[in-house]
């Protein structure tokens, strides 16, 4: 059609489908959009005049899947679930065969699964694309994790690649410096191809698992930091700032330590200080926490973070409990500076723990769903862009390099080691909060975790006489081959025992 001219279409002009568009437009593209509030749609356009590739605007879903080029390529970024099946519905009869349709949300993965096969079936294509980095990443370069049919993702390819985050080849640090018009060139863009139908959103939910154990962490630092050793915000951020040059150099990190050094605009008091100790959360902690109980696969630092965003939402029952609930600690007595060594180590050691245990999931869930997962390459894809993008992320993708199959990252001779060295901190750590009464649930729960997988034997075996001796659920025996299963005739525990 003569009026078909757009590169690609996008809808739902929320903060992030116009940082998104923006993006697109920059790398050269000239792309559609289109919002159901038509005024939104026309203001959009207007406050974006100049770009290299073009704007074009659209008053109804006609106009513009009649703009695109096809086979078209039509980006969704709408609330995830109802309304993004609404939106799917609203395309389906005016879309040719292989169109494709690219759900950019927060998508929970059996929904892209179900949608990929139903929209297959119309000889639609579908790509539920896991997009990180917030808003600046949308405008700048976004981490990218797509999943779909492949010769989906090689039409997108081009769009995915170009307006990616981009990472120095050799070290893996992201390049940055992008300007509106002005994006980054050259570097390797951090996107993929992730695998078949729900496996772009399904990694992406790990990753915000995964994000949710970071921010925990690094709040647990922050509190043995405040209430342990009684340092002011700004005296912390410096600390932070230290950190963020070495190993523990991150987007996290980097922007812990702003927010620890500003001030309140009203009151002139830290800002940290001032904020309710409430947080909120969207779900995808969640559904990563509920995935792992699902499949079997131990993820504690993830669903402690969760558990600790619930707990921190009764505030009213917290502070009414503090004044009935008022144990005696013992003030801190130990050398400072060494303990913030040692809070360090122990961050790093748990978020090596915490990733550890992202990675373990991601390696079942290819097995239940039938992926085949490159975590090398998906470890490369979130070194720039995203939220968890950090140095660390480096020496994940190197692992992966050593060792495709490696079991379990905390194998991997690299991180082997530098538990080895800071072990002894990380220990000293949890053992003091509990002695003074600082809650760690992240910090200490990837501490179990940490001894429970090296622990060549654990005490399930008396766990398993106890179910066995209640429910008659069987036990296997140390003597006998694995898959062989027993039970003894145990006495009834309410019939009363006659004694000689």
């Amino acid at each position: 059609m003569s009026d078909a001219t757009s590169d690609i279409g996008l809808i739902g002009l929320a903060v992030m489908g116009q940082n998104l568009a923006l993006n697109i437009a920059d790398h050269g593209f000239q792309i559609s959009v289109y919002n159901r509030t038509t005024s939104k749609t026309d203001d959009f356009v207007a406050e974006n005049p100049v770009t290299p590739g073009g704007l074009v605007g659209t008053q109804s879903l006609e106009e513009f899947v009649n703009s695109l080029k096809r086979p078209r390529k039509i980006i969704i970024l709408v609330k995830a679930g109802a309304a993004t099946d609404a939106v799917i519905d609203g395309l389906i009869p005016l879309l040719d065969k292989d169109d494709i349709i690219i759900d950019g949300g927060n998508a929970l993965w059996t929904d892209t699964i179900r949608r990929e096969k139903d929209l297959n079936e119309k000889g639609l294509r579908f790509v539920g694309s896991g997009v990180s980095g917030g808003e600046e990443g949308a405008r700048f370069g976004p981490s990218l994790m797509p999943g779909g049919q492949e010769s989906a993702w090689n039409e997108l390819k081009p769009v995915w690649e170009a307006i990616a985050a981009k990472v120095d080849p050799e070290t893996g640090k992201p390049l940055e410096g992008a300007e509106p018009g002005k994006p980054i060139e050259g570097g390797v863009p951090c996107t993929a191809y992730i695998g078949p139908d729900g496996a772009g959103h399904y990694v992406k939910m790990v990753h915000n698992g995964i994000e949710y154990g970071d921010m925990q962490m690094i709040c647990e630092a922050y509190t043995l930091m405040g209430n342990l050793l009684g340092m002011a915000p700004k005296e912390m951020s410096a600390v932070f700032g230290e950190w963020d040059k070495g190993v523990l150099d991150s987007f996290l990190i980097e922007i812990t330590t702003d927010i620890l050094g500003q001030d309140d605009p009203e009151t002139g008091k830290p800002f940290v200080d001032i904020v309710l100790d409430t947080a909120g959360q969207k779900g995808t902690g969640k559904w990563t926490s509920v995935n792992a109980l699902d499949m079997g696969i131990a993820a504690p630092c993830i669903a402690e973070a969760v558990f600790a965003r619930c707990i921190s939402a009764i505030k009213e029952e917290r502070v009414a409990a503090s004044k009935v609930i008022q144990p005696g600690f013992p003030d801190f007595d130990g050398d400072k500076k060494e303990f913030v060594q040692a809070i360090h180590d122990a961050l790093y050691c748990s978020k090596i723990c915490s990733y550890a245990q992202g990675f373990q999931l991601m390696r079942e869930a290819q097995q239940e769903y039938g992926w085949t997962l490159d975590f090398g390459q998906i470890s490369m894809i979130w070194r720039g862009g995203c939220i968890i993008r950090a140095r660390f992320l480096q020496k994940i993708f190197e692992a992966y390099q050593r060792d495709p199959e490696i079991a379990n990252l905390l194998l991997d001779p690299y991180f082997k080691s530098e538990i080895d060295r800071c072990q002894d901190n990380w220990r000293k750590v949890v053992a003091t909060a509990a002695v003074h009464g600082v809650p760690l649930p992240c910090f200490s729960s990837a501490l179990a975790y940490y001894d429970s997988y090296r622990s060549a034997r654990l005490p399930a075996n008396l766990l398993q006489g106890q179910r066995d001796y209640f429910g008659a659920h069987t036990y296997e025996r140390t003597d006998k081959p694995r898959g062989e299963f027993f039970h003894i005739d145990w006495p009834d525990p309410a019939r009363p025992q006659i004694k000689a």
